[in-house]
Parts: structure tokens; C-alpha cells; sequence
């Protein structure tokens, strides 16, 4: 169904091919899942199917990519668009209407399908996707999981041959992951469609591949085989095939919660005397940020209830819940992008309310990086983002290429930032935020993009700038990162809060937030994977 056939892309301007020598076949019916780190031309890849590349994103493109028997060299995006379905990182540059049922619908209209059929498909998808009650909500309301599943939705209503996904699940909580990753599997099971995905959240997707695509480096060629085959020696892993090595597993490596327990025996046997790390409580303070009985309102909607959070300085707290229940709204409030329906917020030793002070005061006590880390980007280049960042800050010139050098060691300074990949775009955000060292720092999905090299480098920087004073709050659906990193976790339900407490106590009470680790080896209480190569090392 795709074919590859020694394909090269090169870039204008580019010092190597962003693609190299790529030879591969995904066969009809198939999910196949296209894995490597950041920065090493999935996106590329993905958009040589789609037609993208060479037709939009310019560069040359050497070799021959066939999609249903069609050369996209001479068969443009349109003409390809009843075989392929194609959604990007970014769901916001998907979208062409306002509102969930019409963007459902829009891609149907395209092509010209009788009214009953767009009907019967948009009440089918609606049901899939679980957006039924989301049909007549203008997109801009959404939040950011809501919107990816309008934007898979918005392609599986026109029920492609082939269905191209960047991320598919990187914006959604675990939940709704498993039913949009059920959905696809309904897909390739009973329909026959071929999926191409290509995902940094392996502990959700490994397990349903039916062959891996691993680019190893830039321009390097690919590896190609089972997911028991690959993961092993892939250089990104998910916690289950990382424990399976610390345990000493031998082949094939389990790539499942069910199947790791069958192994994992003799592990939690090991284990049992011991306990894992207990994380330092934060010193007593000041808070950094409190809210007291907080409601906030989107027109008729009451997106928080009465919502009452403090955060001292050394404590990262992670904000988690279902799409939608709340946590992109309190951080946007914490930040004074959103004025409180009722009740109290403050933030910093001065305890200023957000929503009345100035930006460029706000900006020393409080700073955000948002879902969409475009929005804080306008320069030219990283290093004039950092110029920009560093006057803005009031900080000593460099103070800003030096923590994009700590998280994108590989990015030149010459860099445009609409090059970048989603999670570089990412990182280089973090820094702009960073440059002013603001002692309350709000993260949203900050993961979303992101290898697990690239989240590791990002964790060891959040627990350093929590070791130094700063308080963080995370709004996230990564539930290895929470275990990782925060010492508290709030869950936001239909905005309120739902529970509250420290990190261990809340994850193990949630099969839904349950880290990968805690559900092979429980009842234990082991959250990661470095907390159980810690304890191993100490039993030699």
C-alpha cells in the first residue's frame, strides 16, 4: 500500500538530507509505527506519503514514494486525498470551519459524497471518538485534546485507504488514547485500512504495531522489523521494554503491561524488601501561586468550580484529568489570561492578582509555555529568539542560548523556528520562559513532542530549577512524567478538583494515571524505572 523505493529529501539551504536512502514497504492492512528521536525527519517521512513533500514543503525529493499505486511525485495532495488521511502535530492548522460537526463534514463535502452518507459518517464518527456531546462547540472553545480528536475524526469521516498520524495521541489523557488507538485498530482489523504513525508515547502504541519503523539518526537509514525485534535496540524505549532490560528478560521482550506481570515474578520478589525512594518535601514558605474557591467561565461554560490550589516554592505539582476537565483554563488563569468568575488568585511573595498586573511585571513572578509553543515564538532565528528573550528578561546576554543549548544541543543558532520539530519548538520555548527565572513557572502538556532522551534532559532541568527555589505546576497527560518528577498530583474532573495528594497516593489509587512500572509490579510501590535500576544497583 506505501512504498519507498531509496528515497531522499533534502532541504533548501540544508547541510545533509533530512531523509536518506529510505527503502521500506507497509502492506495493505497494516499499522505500522514510525519511531526515532527528535529531530530525525518522521514528519518528513510521514509528509512524503501524504504528498506534502515535495509538492508544499519544498526541497528535493530523489527516489520514488507509491501510496495506493499512485507516484506522489506526479499526483498532488488533492488528487490523493480520497486514498490518504493525513493529521499533523499541530491540530490548529488542520482546521478550515468553526464548528465540530461542520469540520467533521467538510472533508466529505470535498469530495462531493451524497448528504445521507456525510450524515450516517459524521453520527458514526461522533460516536467513535466519544465527541457526540462536543457537535455544535466552535473549535476555538475546545481544548487541546478535544481538538486532536476532532482533527482524526475530520479525516476518518472521508475513510481513506491509508491514514497518516503525527502524534495521534499526544495531546489526549490516557482514556481517551485508548479509545482513539482502539478506533484505529477497528480500522486495520475489520476495514483493511493501512496506518502509518508515527508517536513518542510508546508505552501506548507499541503494543498494537504490526511492524516498526525506527530512524535511527538524521539521514540515516531506517531499521525496519517486528516491535520485539526493534525495541530492544532502538535508541527510544518505552518503561516496559526498559524494565524488561533491567530485569534481565530474555527475548522476545514484552511490550504489554499483561505480558511484563507474567514475567515479573521474580523481580517483584527482589523488590519486595525494599522501598523506593521517598522525594524531599519542599520547605515551608510563602506560596507561589494560591488559588481560594476559583471559578472561571467560557461564555455559558464553567470551565473551574470553586477550585481551591497552592503551590509552595520547590514543589512541582501536576495538574491531570480528562481532556477538557479544566487544566489549560487554571493555568491561563494563574497567568492573567483569564479573569476569575469568583473567588481569590495570587501569585508570588507580593501576591499580585494576574489578571490586573502588567505583563511585563507579571512576567518576573509568573510564565507559561502553552500547548502551542508558536504562539511565544516570532523571530527569525533561535538566536534571535534568545536576544529577544534575554532584553525582555533583563538578563545577561547569552542567558537564553544557554538553556537551549542544555535541552537542543544539536539546534545551530541560524535555525528558524518554524524548522524545528514540534518538541524542539517546544524546548525552545521552555528557555524563552526560563530567561526570566520566574519563581512560578506553568508548564502545559510540556512533554507533547518530545522523545524520551529530549523528556529526560527536560526532567533533570524542571527538578534542578524545583532543587533551586522555583514552584511548577504541570498540566499534563503524561503519567510517566508526573511519577517522575512531581511531588503532588491534582486531578481536575469537570473543573473541580477530584483528588489531591502526594504523588505515589494518587497514581496507585488510578488505574487511568497509573504509571507503566506501578502496574507491573503492584501491589509494590515502584512509580519508574529509575527507581528500580537505583534499588537494583544497591542489591549487587
Amino acid at each position: 500500500m506505501i512504498r519507498f523505493e531509496q528515497v531522499s529529501v533534502t532541504y533548501d539551504g540544508a547541510a545533509r538530507p533530512a531523509l536518506h536512502g529510505v527503502d521500506l514497504t507497509v502492506a495493505e492492512g497494516e499499522l505500522a509505527l514510525l519511531i526515532g528521536p527528535s529531530g530525525v525527519g518522521k514528519s518528513t517521512l510521514l509528509n512524503a506519503v501524504s504528498g506534502l513533500v515535495p509538492h508544499f514543503s519544498g526541497g528535493t525529493l530523489r527516489g520514488r514514494v507509491t501510496v495506493a499505486g499512485r507516484d506522489t511525485r506526479t499526483h498532488k495532495p488533492r488528487e490523493l486525498a480520497d486514498a490518504v488521511g493525513t493529521v499533523g502535530q499541530d491540530p490548529l492548522a488542520h482546521f478550515v470551519t468553526d464548528t465540530v460537526e461542520d469540520e467533521l463534514a467538510y472533508g466529505m463535502e470535498s469530495l462531493g459524497l451524497p448528504p445521507d452518507t456525510m450524515r450516517r459518517r459524521v453520527e458514526e464518527t461522533l460516536d467513535l471518538l466519544g465527541l457526540a456531546e462536543l457537535r455544535d462547540r466552535p473549535i476555538a472553545t475546545l481544548s487541546g485534546g478535544q481538538r486532536q480528536r476532532v482533527a482524526i475524526g475530520s479525516v476518518l469521516t472521508t475513510h481513506p485507504q491509508v491514514l497518516v498520524l503525527d502524534e495521534p495521541t499526544s495531546a489526549l489523557d490516557p482514556a481517551a488514547a485508548e479509545e482513539v488507538l482502539a478506533v484505529l485498530q477497528r480500522l486495520v482489523h475489520d476495514l483493511g485500512t493501512t496506518v502509518l504513525m508515527a508517536e513518542h508515547r510508546l508505552e501506548r502504541v507499541v503494543q498494537y504495531a504490526d511492524q516498526v519503523i525506527l530512524l535511527p539518526a538524521p539521514g540515516a537509514p531506517p531499521v525496519v522489523g517486528a516491535p520485539a525485534e526493534i525495541m530492544p535496540v532502538s535508541p527510544v524505549q518505552p518503561p516496559v521494554v526498559a524494565l524488561g532490560g533491567l530485569a534481565g528478560w530474555t527475548a522476545p521482550v514484552p511490550l504489554s503491561v499483561r505480558d511484563a506481570r507474567r514475567r515479573a515474578g521474580a523481580l517483584r520478589e527482589r523488590l519486595a524488601p525494599l522501598a523506593p525512594p521517598v522525594p524531599h518535601d519542599p520547605p515551608d514558605g510563602t506560596p507561589a501561586g494560591r488559588a481560594e474557591r476559583l471559578s472561571v467561565r467560557h461564555g455559558r461554560v464553567e470551565a473551574l468550580r470553586e477550585v481551591t490550589l497552592s503551590v509552595r516554592p520547590g514543589e512541582t505539582v501536576a495538574l491531570m484529568g480528562r481532556n477538557g476537565a479544566g487544566k489549560s483554563t487554571l493555568l491561563a488563569a494563574l497567568v492573567g489570561m483569564r479573569e476569575p468568575a469568583a473567588g481569590t488568585l495570587r501569585v508570588g511573595a507580593e501576591r499580585l492578582v494576574p489578571h490586573r498586573t502588567r505583563p511585563a511585571e507579571l512576567l518576573r513572578h509568573v510564565g507559561l509555555v502553552p500547548q502551542e509553543p508558536r504562539d511565544l515564538l516570532y523571530a527569525d532565528t533561535v538566536a534571535a529568539e534568545c536576544a529577544a528573550a534575554d532584553e525582555d528578561a533583563g538578563a545577561a546576554p547569552g542567558t537564553c542560548r544557554e538553556l537551549v543549548r542544555g535541552l537542543l544541543p544539536e539546534v545551530a543558532d541560524g535555525t528558524h523556528p518554524r524548522d524545528l520539530s514540534e518538541g524542539q519548538r517546544l524546548a525552545l520555548a521552555l528557555s524563552v520562559i526560563l530567561t526570566a527565572r520566574p519563581p512560578l513557572l506553568l508548564l502545559d502538556e510540556p512533554t507533547r513532542g518530545l522523545d524520551y532522551a529530549a523528556k529526560a534532559r527536560l526532567t533533570r532541568g524542571l527538578r534542578g530549577l524545583a532543587a533551586d527555589g522555583h514552584a511548577i505546576v504541570l498540566a499534563t497527560h503524561d503519567v510517566e512524567l508526573a511519577a517522575d518528577l512531581a511531588h503532588r498530583v491534582v486531578i481536575l474532573a469537570d473543573g473541580e478538583v477530584v483528588a489531591d495528594g502526594p504523588t505515589a497516593e494518587v497514581v496507585m489509587s488510578s488505574p487511568a494515571f497509573a504509571p507503566q512500572v506501578a502496574k507491573i509490579l503492584a501491589p509494590l510501590p515502584w512509580l519508574t524505572v529509575p527507581q528500580v535500576r537505583e534499588a537494583l544497583e544497591r542489591t549487587r
